[in-house]
């Protein structure tokens, strides 16, 4: 009888103690600020019966793949229009849990100081891919420095613009590149995240950025087979908490921007 109680109570020490030790979840993320904000809430989620592990990307293909594959998951470092783009372009099905926050989109130079200086035949570098591409461009239209055939075309490339007066040149390159040529082009259209990795302040760097409306907000994403399960469910809840709104209010200094 003895044996029994002891094995009962070993074997509800040990539930208790996985329960305790939760659900793990592997995220992947970009570093800045996505990966910041998710470090921010591992203490709470580890509360919470979650263990939260951050796997860093400094592109963003892979996160994607892997999350398909299931590698990975959840990710959370993209719009929804690059996902959609994404998902046609690969022929996968990820789909967005919750948005969490906005990087308004800007363009940098070291070479001029305003837009108005920049010259006929200057050359300005953009994202290659789709929906950032047409990001870029759409921005640049708005500033008035081109004219786009359709002007909500947000898969645009240069190759959908209609009037380009000045004749700048365009420079296609990964998105994680583009702040590697800031010193080679008259124009760089850099993507926050990479844009605060090197050091750039978007409130006050940026020659031309998009406003607090922008469209463009950063989603937590991961599978139809799993976005509604418990753990993913307790991470879109953290990363929406008012722990999160301070930190990025505080943190970025309205270079990102809650979108809850």
């Amino acid at each position: 009888m003895k044996k029994v109680l002891l094995f009962t109570a070993l074997a509800a020490a040990l539930t208790a103690s996985l329960a305790q030790a939760g659900e793990k979840l592997v995220v992947a993320a970009t570093p800045v600020p996505h990966a910041e904000i998710l470090e921010l809430i591992k203490p709470t989620l580890a509360k919470e019966g979650v263990d939260l592990e951050i796997k860093v990307f400094t592109d963003y293909v892979q996160p994607n793949v892997q999350v398909d594959q299931k590698r990975l998951d959840a990710n959370y470092f993209q719009t929804l229009p690059y996902l959609k783009s994404f998902n046609d372009g690969k022929g996968t099905n990820l789909v967005t849990v919750i948005g969490v926050h906005v990087e308004p989109f800007g363009g940098y130079s070291k070479k001029v100081k305003t837009l108005a200086e920049l010259k006929d035949g200057a050359t300005i570098a953009i994202p290659n891919e789709g929906s950032n591409s047409g990001r870029a461009l759409i921005l640049l239209q708005k500033a008035g420095l081109i004219e786009l055939k359709d002007p909500k075309n947000a898969l645009a490339t240069p190759k959908d613009i209609a009037k380009n007066p000045h004749n700048f040149k365009f420079k296609e390159l990964e998105s994680a590149m583009l702040p590697r040529v800031l010193d080679q082009v008259d124009l760089d259209m850099i993507n926050t995240n990479y844009a605060l990795e090197a050091g750039l302040n978007p409130a006050k760097d940026a020659l031309v950025i998009e406003g607090a409306d922008s469209p463009y907000v950063n989603f937590l994403v991961a599978r139809p087979d799993n976005k509604d399960s418990v753990a993913i469910q307790k991470l879109a809840k953290a990363l929406t908490s008012p722990e999160v709104k301070a930190f990025i209010a505080k943190k970025y200094n309205g270079a990102v921007l809650p979108a809850f």
